[in-house]
């Protein structure tokens, strides 16, 4: 296995939980208003320091997504999803953007998401709130 290269972010950073990585900052959010297995997550424009999953379709709240599990680079830990393609028009704003569930990350303020437990929502779900 090849080294890890790790991009430090500069300004508001949300990071993974489990190993500190940087995966993300807060000027790339589109929407906070998406649900996950685990609870609330955030869309995002961009994405770092992470490795894409192989390419599965899933069912999701707002309807059929072709998308793609993202992995922290650093530790291997799932921190969410990028929407590969949407199969429905009013889904098409999704495609290319990831989105990092709340339960795996930290805030930029150090805060963690551990222990809310807002799980309202069943697995691999989203909302159209943008």
């Amino acid at each position: 296995m090849g080294r890890v290269f790790v991009l430090n972010l500069e300004g508001k950073v949300y990071s993974c939980k489990y190993c500190g990585t940087h995966l993300a900052v807060s000027e790339d959010i589109v929407s906070k208003s998406f649900q996950s297995k685990h609870g609330k997550a955030y869309l995002f424009n961009k994405v770092s320091n992470v490795t894409l999953g192989e390419k599965e379709e899933r069912l999701m709240m707002t309807g059929a997504h072709t998308v793609a599990d993202l992995y922290c680079v650093q530790c291997g830990s799932i921190v969410g999803w990028k929407y590969e393609m949407a199969h429905e028009k009013s889904q098409k704003y999704k495609e290319g953007k990831s989105v990092l569930e709340r339960f795996k990350m930290s805030g930029p303020d150090g805060s963690n998401y551990w222990g809310n437990h807002e799980a309202h929502a069943v697995g691999g779900s989203d909302t159209d709130d943008v």
